[in-house]
This record gives C-alpha cells, sequence and structure tokens, in this order.
C-alpha cells in the first residue's frame, strides 16, 4: 500500500473528519433504501476507522480538555444586586 504525506491545518482535519461522518452516515443507513444499492461492509468499515483516526488526530493538536460540567461553573455568592442570599 502507497503511503501520502499531506499537510492540513487542524480546522482542515476537522471538516475532513466531519465530511467524511456524514458521507459514512448516508453510505450506511440512507443509501441501502435506494432501489440498485450494493452495499460494501468492508469499504463502511474502513471509512468508520478513518473517521476516528482524523478526529484522534484533531483532539491531539489541541491538546487536553476540560471536563465538561453541566449548570454553572463558578459558584454564585448572592443574589442579583450581589448581596448574600
Amino acid at each position: 500500500m502507497t503511503s501520502i504525506n499531506v499537510k492540513l491545518t487542524t480546522e482542515e482535519v476537522e471538516l475532513l473528519a466531519s465530511l467524511a461522518s456524514d458521507q459514512l452516515f448516508r453510505r450506511e443507513f440512507i443509501d441501502p433504501k435506494m432501489p440498485g444499492h450494493r452495499p460494501n461492509p468492508a469499504a463502511l468499515r474502513m471509512g468508520k476507522q478513518l473517521v476516528e483516526r482524523l478526529q484522534g488526530i484533531a483532539d491531539q493538536t489541541k491538546g487536553p480538555r476540560q471536563p465538561r460540567r453541566n449548570g454553572p461553573t463558578a459558584k454564585q455568592s448572592g443574589g442579583a444586586d450581589g448581596a448574600p442570599l
């Protein structure tokens, strides 16, 4: 197998992963309903692995993420005027 090197920005990798993910969704769930569709499970599997690799690369370049929290991140000390509750 031939290897190809391409320089992309983080934003380009994220966009490429998003577009590929959308196309995989179409191939997996929409195309099978079309007349004459020929499934190719090997290509679908390879595509999913590729999207995972692209997303992993994009995540690595961003660095560690802070865990998401539900609700406010800072404690509120008072009412609307700043006075204690």
